[in-house]
């Protein structure tokens, strides 16, 4: 267990700082030991990133997974502080090295408790409120993330550095996600873009991938919080002045601006 503390100490203090994460000292030896590395990291984080507010899962996507060579879903705290609305002026300078993603954000309306599991796609579909456009934004806060490890990357709830939000759209009026497109645009450009179909062939998958993931270790997810269920494209790193605008059909449009 002091491993454990020592290395959420660690990643907490570089976060912190702004500062690039070298390799830990006592590195989580699994995957597992990656999430209880986190579930540490949160509590030290609290203070300075304020509650959690949902979470991100990353590596939903055949283009994120060959990108990070993780094959299978990755998931991570977002905090309130770092919720923003369309439209925010952000500075990039208070990020290592900032990204974005192009992703459809979920927003609870009950809880999926843990003894409910195992979810299915159809059944956490029916505990969604509403969707909005959101750029994830994402982190490299590595010295070199390529050889971090993936127990590593999770403990630092992988690359989460949170999000921007468009307007939210209730469940009863959004089209088919799967069938949903994303466009990126940096700077007046598409330099991106996806289908809903690309996150795990619906988003709703992802969903209940988290819930699962979350029932087998006694937690659930709760009425309010917000879920991002994954890139529809790559991973954009960008630089100061760089305005980024996400278009996802029938979702609307988000907006961000990185002085």
């Amino acid at each position: 267990m002091d491993n454990i503390l020592e290395a959420a100490k660690a990643i907490a203090l570089a976060r912190r700082n702004h500062a690039p994460l070298a390799a830990l000292e006592v590195p989580p030896a699994d995957e597992a030991e990656g999430y209880q590395v986190q579930r540490a990291l949160h509590d030290l984080l609290l203070p300075h990133a304020g509650p959690l507010v949902g979470y991100k899962i990353g590596c939903t996507s055949q283009v994120m997974q060959d990108y990070i060579g993780i094959p299978h879903p990755c998931a991570g705290g977002v905090f309130q502080k770092g919720v923003h609305d369309s439209g925010v002026k952000l500075a990039a300078s208070k990020y290592v090295r900032v990204g974005v993603e192009c992703e459809i954000a979920v927003r609870l309306q009950r809880d999926l408790a843990a003894g409910e599991a195992p979810f299915t796609a159809e059944w956490v579909g029916e505990a969604v409120d509403a969707y909005h456009p959101a750029i994830e934004i994402v982190d490299d806060r590595y010295v070199k993330w390529e050889t971090m490890g993936a127990p590593t990357l999770i403990a630092d709830d992988f690359f989460a550095a949170g999000c921007v939000l468009g307007p939210s759209v209730p469940r009863s009026s959004v089209p088919d996600l799967k069938a949903v497109k994303g466009r990126a645009i940096v700077n007046g450009e598409e330099v991106g873009h996806g289908t809903g179909a690309d996150v795990l062939g619906h988003p709703h998958n992802a969903l209940a991938w988290l819930a699962n993931h979350l029932a087998a270790e006694g937690k659930g997810l709760h009425a309010g919080q917000l879920v991002l269920t994954g890139s529809l494209v790559k991973t954009l790193w960008l630089k100061a002045g760089d305005k980024v605008r996400m278009e996802l059909d029938g979702l609307g449009v988000v907006e961000a601006e990185f002085k």
